[in-house]
């Protein structure tokens, strides 16, 4: 398996969500990115829990709400990866995936857009 330190992967994460165009990153509410070493589900490599922007009511957030949290999982990612050119497209895409499910898209309109 590639050594790809955590302090390295979370470099890689802060880099990819650095890469997301201002005129998106600027909407981002209420958001929290982690990152984790493994998932309890298999194979996942990165995770949004949260409420999207395209649902949220006027009433979302009063009395201090919980953030969103975006998690991206380092081990399964590198476990899929040959190399770190190929861990830093993987972590990309995975930054990606999640945040736009943080703009309301699902998963089968990422597949068609080339980010699942």
């Amino acid at each position: 398996m590639l050594d790809i330190t955590p302090e390295r992967f979370e470099e890689l994460v802060v880099d990819a969500l650095d890469g997301i165009p201002d005129d998106l990153a600027r909407h981002m509410e209420n958001v929290a990115v982690f990152v984790k070493d493994k998932s309890r589900q298999r194979g996942l490599l990165g995770l949004y829990q949260g409420v999207p922007l395209t649902v949220r009511g006027n009433s979302y957030g009063i009395g201090g709400g919980t953030p969103d949290r975006i998690t991206i999982f380092r081990e399964p990612i590198v476990a899929r990866c040959r190399t770190e050119a190929e861990v830093v497209r993987q972590v990309t895409i995975t930054v990606v995936h999640e945040v736009a499910h943080h703009f309301g898209i699902d998963d089968r309109r990422l597949h068609e857009l080339g980010w699942a």
